[in-house]
């Protein structure tokens, strides 16, 4: 019975020494990157850190953070933020975001507002952090800007993982509820459609040019390569859009490939592109042409499959070009 209490108290006082020796570690580490980030010329401010959660968790709390990258411009303001981990599993993170925040760029500020905004995060071994997955739920989202938008959403969840045997590819899903996209509140006077969509979803795989790791905050992006869109599907009303496609994205962010859209009572969603006014008039005007054109050959007045070709950085509808091709690059 002496023994067994000798090694118990044994083993507790060296559980209690790994989990200082963990905690130290983990806000020396902090430290320092914020040090490095400010030699590189960033904004990377917080008000205090504090390292809890003995004996099995290694918590950090930063409040009041900033962080801002000169590069881009962007920025990021948080009353506080907080990564927890189990001691015995350092590279599973979960990563806790305030009611509020504030992002910044040179020409826009959004605030956001959530009831819950949790990740969890799985990193593996390597010292540059490389992303295996990431499993984000957003409760309760109100976005605005100061461009005059706004968006909402009753819970919004986004998984990103890496593809196995890949070297830098990923599968990218979002699934959102009651999600209210810019345009609803501004034709929030048309009683035709409802202020939510009924289903936002989308299934894709995107490669990158590296692995997704801390260089992505720290130098530069890591930018799209390939995008393949397994699935994706918008309801609205009556209003439904369905697409997949496969491009190849250049250096310049101009895709190559082509996307097929299934479109329900099409014309109704044209005449919401144009109320809204995101859309300049003469492109809607060319893609409604070429539509009633697809439609009288297909015989379906209703609902249409519209191939998307992206090539010489426009944007083609079957042999008409209807506007230039989107740039897809990350800031």
């Amino acid at each position: 019975m002496k023994r067994l209490l000798i090694l118990i108290i044994v083993a507790a006082a060296g559980w209690t020494a790994y989990w200082f020796v963990a905690s130290s570690a983990a806000k020396s580490g902090f430290s320092t990157w914020f040090e490095d980030r400010r030699a590189d010329g960033w904004v990377a401010e917080y008000e205090d850190l504090t390292v809890s959660g003995f004996p099995n968790r290694v918590d950090a709390t930063f409040d009041n953070l900033t962080l801002a990258d000169p590069e881009t411009g962007a920025a990021i303001d948080l009353p506080f933020f907080q990564l927890f981990a189990l001691s015995y599993r350092p590279n599973h993170l979960i990563a806790i975001w305030p009611d509020t925040q504030t992002l910044s760029f040179p020409d826009e500020k959004i605030r956001i507002a959530t009831e819950d905004m949790r990740a969890s995060l799985v990193l593996g071994k390597a010292t540059s952090l490389p992303l295996e997955r990431s499993n984000l739920l957003i409760g309760q989202l109100q976005v605005k800007s100061s461009k005059d938008w706004q968006l909402s959403a009753r819970e919004l969840r986004v998984a990103l993982h890496r593809l196995p045997d890949t070297h830098a590819s990923y599968g990218f899903a979002v699934d959102a509820v009651d999600l209210a996209p810019p345009v609803a509140y501004r034709l929030s006077g048309d009683d035709s459609l409802p202020n939510t969509l009924k289903t936002v979803q989308m299934d894709m795989d995107i490669t990158f040019e590296r692995p997704l790791d801390l260089s992505v905050i720290e130098e530069d992006r890591s930018q799209p390569t390939q995008m393949n869109l397994k699935h994706a599907e918008i309801a609205w009303g009556d209003l439904n859009l369905q697409a997949a496609g496969k491009v190849d994205i250049n250096a310049a962010g101009y895709p190559t490939g082509e996307v097929t859209i299934r479109a329900t009572n099409w014309r109704d969603i044209l005449a919401v592109a144009r109320s809204s006014g995101d859309l300049p008039e003469g492109v809607i005007n060319t893609s409604e042409a070429a539509l009633e054109a697809l439609a009288r050959l297909s015989g379906n007045a209703q609902t249409l499959d519209i191939p998307l070709k992206f090539s010489r950085e426009r944007t083609w509808l079957g042999p008409l070009p209807i506007g230039p091709a989107p740039i897809i690059r990350l800031r």
